[in-house]
């Protein structure tokens, strides 16, 4: 296969993803006409009515969980393809994901030190 005809694969299945994500986005607009109620736009709890805005502040102490997921996270998606060439870069590929994870556990000390990993 040419590199035109495979452009042209690629060019055709954009335009049959657009095409059925457009139709299904109309089909759901025509069987699920929604009518407008007052307690629709009001945020419930639990099937109850809050009492606070929709709009809360979170305690700054959730910003260290949120930095250790997102460090936990990133590394999860650099072994992946990590994982995948291992085989072939050997010892060099071995070496750099210590020194990626060792970073990383210096971050988890930190966070640990600082108190981030504690419950308030």
């Amino acid at each position: 296969m040419s590199a035109l005809q495979q452009y042209l694969v690629l060019f055709a299945l954009l335009i049959g993803a657009i095409g059925l994500t457009l139709s299904l986005y109309a089909f759901a607009r025509a069987l699920g006409r929604t009518r407008e109620e007052a307690g629709k736009n009001v945020p419930a709890t639990s099937g109850r009515l809050s009492v606070e805005p929709a709009w809360v502040r979170y305690h700054a102490h959730y910003l260290g969980y949120a930095l250790l997921f997102l460090a936990f996270d990133m590394e999860m998606a650099y072994m992946y393809p990590w994982a995948v060439v291992f085989k072939e870069e050997g010892l060099v590929a071995l070496l750099d994901m210590g020194v990626f994870l060792a970073i990383l556990f210096l971050g988890l000390l930190y966070g640990w030190s600082q108190g981030a990993l504690r419950r308030h």
